[in-house]
């Protein structure tokens, strides 16, 4: 029955003003029910190494949203509870019906061999959109109850105080941990903290794991461990959602490698390197970037001698042979972005089962649009040199071209990395500088996941009021030592001025 649709009735009618308009004699079903709300399904997907997820995913004419098509009967994807037709709204927690449509296969991509998509009845989503709804609303990134993301750390051993972590079993849970650490410790100062419960360590879930497996686990892998852990409570909401906890869902803290973004301008020469096709002694083949020229666009865009190369323009160079890439680069004309990472580091994303290109550095430099302006906002208390200022970064292509890092121990930011060129640079952004403020919300006492949630959620433009470390450090002498201000009074000891 469609939509309003009117139904004839047969039978004789009376109306008994006690019973009302509800007398049993009379049925309506109506499908523009205001109160009508779309059910969106979880789907869960694991898969082993070499299989496929046995679905498609397009944009096609006449139909909005991500289009899950050519579910195969029995496989992985079908017996997860996709259907042909259905419209994808998250892939690993994070909506993706606004985001093209290459960005959210790469993230499929990206996420290895586990994935959890997030979907709508094509009926039911069509019916949304026609309506005007929020399909925001309907993900779990909208929910009453938001959690944070899991954390993946890298921790090194201290020579004195080790790793300094280590794992209790939960009373009655069989494969689930709590942390215990050391105070100021290797584990805490990579990110680990108080009340954690471990998800995944080297590559390995731990659910199917007991506390003496555990133990082993980590004396094998010795001077380093990475882990997945994330806080008890937003466990309890993953767990609620029924929503695995993958890495592909983190925030990184401190990864020894991570993949660069770069950004090539070419000369009058070329760009000034060799592309070579080698085999490494694992018996791997990957194309390695060679004989980069002093002085050369390559050189001053960062690119080393002996790094691999991971895409071209975004597109992974996996599947590609030589001639395919090199044309590519050819096509690409003028300039060209290169995603690539050391050898030693790729070895390590390879050790974990993860995709390097999942924790890249902050991305590259971006082509600036004519007629855009930076915009800086510098704020002056007193007189003093404490100067903070807020820099406009626009996303480019390849992101807002920075990177962050947190305080040890302590809540905080600041900006580790700087791309060349990027947007970041050009609105002003050094390394070392303490970030106060995200889109106007005060971010001085969050922690770097918050901090890279409010980024990633920042839009098209990102207003940073940040301030450099030595002033920052300054300020909180100060304040520490002077009284507090409140009230109007300390809203007439700042001047701003927009240049």
């Amino acid at each position: 029955m469609s939509s309003g649709e009117v139904i004839m009735l047969t039978e004789k009618f009376t109306f008994d003003p006690k019973e009302g308009i509800d007398n049993p004699a009379m049925v309506i079903t109506d499908n523009s029910d205001p109160c009508w709300t779309p059910r969106p399904r979880l789907c869960a997907l694991k898969r082993e190494e070499g299989q496929t997820y046995g679905f498609n995913l397009r944009m096609e004419k006449g139909c909005h949203g991500h289009v899950i098509r050519n579910v195969v009967s029995g496989g992985i994807a079908a017996r997860s509870g996709l259907h042909d037709g259905d419209r994808l709204l998250e892939v690993n927690n994070c909506y993706v019906d606004d985001v093209p449509h290459t960005e959210v296969a790469r993230k499929i991509k990206l996420s290895g061999q586990q994935l959890c998509l997030l979907v709508l009845d094509g009926e039911a989503y069509e019916q949304a959109v026609e309506r005007g709804s929020d399909l925001r609303l309907l993900s779990g990134n909208v929910a009453e109850e938001p959690c944070k993301p899991p954390r993946l750390c890298h921790i090194t051993k201290h020579p004195g105080s080790g790793l300094g972590i280590s794992f209790t079993a939960l009373e009655g849970e069989k494969g689930r941990f709590s942390v215990n650490l050391v105070k100021g410790g290797a584990a805490e100062k990579a990110g680990v903290r108080k009340g954690d419960h471990l998800i995944w360590m080297n590559g390995v879930m731990v659910s199917h794991l007991t506390h003496s497996a555990l133990s082993r686990m980590m004396k094998k892998y010795g001077n380093s461990i990475t882990i997945l852990v994330i806080d008890s409570e937003s466990e309890r909401i993953y767990m609620k959602k029924k929503m695995p906890i993958l890495p592909a869902m983190a925030v990184s803290h401190k990864l020894p490698f991570r993949a660069r973004k770069l950004h090539l301008i070419s000369g009058p020469q070329g760009y000034g390197f060799l592309l070579r096709l080698e085999k490494t002694s694992s018996g791997h083949t990957y194309h390695f970037l060679r004989e980069v020229e002093s002085g050369s666009p390559a050189e001053k865009a960062g690119v080393e001698d002996g790094e691999i190369l991971l895409e071209v323009n975004g597109e992974s160079v996996d599947s590609l042979r030589h001639d395919e890439i090199v044309e590519r680069v050819r096509l690409s004309g003028k300039q060209v972005f290169l995603t690539t990472i050391s050898q030693a580091g790729l070895g390590f994303y390879n050790q974990l089962g993860l995709s390097p290109l999942l924790f890249s550095d902050s991305e590259a430099a971006e082509i600036k649009p004519e007629n855009t302006v930076d915009v800086q906002l510098s704020v002056k208390k007193n007189n003093d040199s404490l100067s903070p200022k807020l820099c406009r970064v626009e996303r480019g292509p390849l992101g807002y071209g920075f990177h962050l890092d947190s305080f040890v121990q302590r809540p905080g930011t600041f900006i580790s990395e700087v791309a060349s060129g990027g947007s970041g640079q050009r609105a002003g952004l050094v390394v070392g500088d303490v970030l106060l403020e995200v889109n106007g919300e005060n971010v001085e006492e969050k922690y770097l996941e918050d901090v890279n949630t409010l980024v990633k959620n920042g839009g098209k433009y990102l207003s940073l009021l940040v301030m450099d470390r030595v002033s920052f450090d300054k300020k909180n002498e100060k304040e520490r030592s002077e009284p507090a201000v409140t009230g109007r009074e300390d809203e007439d000891n700042f001047e701003i001025s927009i240049l």
